[in-house]
């Protein structure tokens, strides 16, 4: 087909379109999950050293501060 077709026939395309997009769903919902792969959420490792501290100090000062912003 040849883009005039598309240019004079504007439902034609839109059914067109239509249908691949539900072909599209169909294809995806029928896929398996195992096909699906497997994906880590990122993670941070921060390694902190406060002499005489507690573990809830270190916790308050520095888990907490680190926390806050990498969640979105």
């Amino acid at each position: 087909m040849k883009l005039r077709t598309f240019i004079e026939r504007p439902v034609l395309s839109a059914v067109i379109s239509i249908v691949i997009v539900f072909m599209g769903i169909i294809g995806l919902t029928s896929l398996p999950v195992e096909q699906y792969p497997d994906i880590a959420p990122p993670t941070v490792m921060v390694n902190t050293t406060y002499f005489g501290a507690s573990a809830e100090t270190l916790q308050k000062s520095v888990i907490a501060r680190w926390k806050k912003p990498s969640t979105v």
